[in-house]
């Protein structure tokens, strides 16, 4: 039902709306007084006695502190979605973005040299089939550092067996830092690498044979600084969430990390990420307090006026997993979003050179501080809503962010089928729906580690919360399986 205009109205403009309807005009009864001023049947009112819709001059706050709170939610969910929903389709804006995102169907001559750093930390489950993917990539001049903590055996056993069985290419690194955390360890190798190009990749990680000759081929063609190579979640079904999380990684190298190089501004990956050597050895490596090393390089190079490239062809993409537990998944975001916190107060993308790049940055960086206001601000736009008679035009404004809402997730729908066609995935009708009913209670896990990561970022807890990883996105019977850990134990101890 439609409210009346009575409804609407702010009960001070109102204040008869209770009055009887009133009677025919009757001339006064002989004796009875006039109503003063000479206008008839009007009561003379004690002056005593006010009432309290017709004290003007009182304002209530209460209410304009809400309606304000649920104006600004969704002003800033309009926001967020609206730029979240471009940066999304950025690379099928045309025909032309869409191919140039890719590899060279045809790779140059080999040109550089490649040092890959493999970080691993209680990865002894999953390692030693990534070393061994990468020591058969077919680029003719490939340096593999596995870097292991003085303090992991299972870990060190697996990585030496690796070395053992590829002594050509790939070299042990151990790390004696206290506390360890991903850019201390990957510092520690930084000095050993022979290579032009340094590579990251994380510890389980499919990597396609050739991938190296693909990235030299960029390095050629356009004169990089760094070039980014896609990365791809798999394991869709695992859990509720971890449909989200694979389209969240494929829109984002899809498309979005697209959209950032063009503007010249930049938050790199974790892997599947090379640089020159003589880049990373003039900015002394990464920030070993950094908890988003990859985005803190990004920025500070990007600052530097640096070119970045990314490229993303489905056959030559990074395979990874999504995290095991709900536990993990939420502190790895939430390290991920502190880390943004952190590049934010370092200030180093006070040096990018445009006003446009500034803004943008900020934005991007402060998208963990969005998150978590609209987190604090949605359950009480949801009690007022409920407990408070809200104004129509509020509550039509509340609606806004619906509409681009919306189209993202017919965008996701979509974007679910692109994924299985290119890799091979069966997508099914239950899948789509747990990708709508999931996306609230995604949106609101994603608002929760955003909280949390602001409150560590306030505290000064800044430790490393490590992801673990079981090999759940790869094959059931892979071709190149490494030898059992107990095995390989027992093979280092002789």
């Amino acid at each position: 039902m439609i409210p009346s205009l009575a409804h609407v109205l702010p009960a001070a403009l109102r204040p008869f709306e209770s009055d009887p309807a009133p009677g025919p005009l009757l001339t006064p009864a002989p004796g009875q007084a006039p109503a003063p001023d000479g206008v008839p049947n009007r009561e003379v009112l004690d002056p005593g006695v006010v009432d309290a819709p017709q004290n003007a001059g009182g304002v209530d706050w209460i209410s304009i502190v809400g309606y304000s709170g649920l104006i600004a939610v969704a002003l800033a969910l309009t926001l967020i979605a609206v730029t979240t929903l471009w940066w999304m389709l950025y690379a099928w804006r045309s025909k032309s973005t869409y191919d140039s995102t890719a590899f060279s169907k045809k790779p140059l001559e080999p040109a550089h040299t490649f040092t890959l750093l493999v970080p691993g930390r209680h990865e002894e489950e999953v390692m030693g089939q990534t070393l061994d993917a990468l020591a058969a990539q077919t680029h003719p001049d490939v340096q593999i550092i596995a870097i292991v903590g003085d303090d992991d055996p299972g870990t060190t056993a697996v990585v030496r067996a690796a070395a053992a069985r590829h002594p050509d290419r790939i070299e042990v690194v151990v790390d004696d830092s206290v506390p360890k955390n991903k850019p201390k360890a990957l510092n520690r190798a930084l000095p050993l690498a022979a290579g032009d190009i340094v590579g990251v990749f994380d510890a389980e990680d499919e990597v396609h044979p050739e991938l190296l000759r693909h990235i030299d081929s960029r390095f050629t063609e356009t004169g990089a600084t760094v070039v980014q190579g896609g990365v791809q979640l798999m394991n869709f079904r695992t859990t509720w969430w971890s449909l989200r999380n694979v389209l969240e990684y494929y829109f984002w190298f899809r498309s979005r990390l697209h959209f950032h190089a063009g503007a010249r501004f930049i938050p790199l990956g974790g892997n599947t990420v090379f640089v020159t050597r003589e880049a990373l050895m003039r900015n002394d490596g990464w920030d070993a307090e950094c908890l988003a090393e990859d985005c803190e390089l990004g920025v500070r190079l990007s600052s530097q006026g640096e070119k970045v490239v990314v490229a993303y062809s489905p056959e030559y993409v990074t395979r990874e997993e999504t995290p095991g537990t709900l536990t993990s998944f939420y502190k790895q975001r939430t390290r991920w979003n502190q880390g943004f916190l952190q590049v934010l107060r370092k200030g180093e993308w006070r040096s990018l050179p445009t006003r446009g790049q500034r803004l943008f940055a900020r934005y991007m960086l402060a998208m963990p501080f969005l998150q978590a206001a609209t987190g604090l601000l949605i359950p009480l736009s949801i009690l007022l809503i409920l407990l408070v008679k809200v104004p129509t035009v509020v509550a039509l404004l509340t609606f806004i962010p619906l509409a681009p809402t919306l189209v993202t997730v017919a965008v996701e729908i979509a974007g679910i089928g692109e994924f299985g066609r290119l890799y091979g995935q069966k997508v099914r009708i239950r899948d789509y729906v747990r990708l709508v009913l999931g996306t609230i209670p995604f949106q609101v896990l994603l608002a929760g580690a955003a909280l949390r990561a602001v409150f560590r970022e306030f505290r000064g807890e800044r430790g490393w919360e490590k992801t673990e990883h079981t090999g759940a996105h790869r094959d059931e019977a892979p071709s190149a399986a490494p030898a059992p850990v107990s095995l390989v134990r027992e093979e280092v101890a002789a």
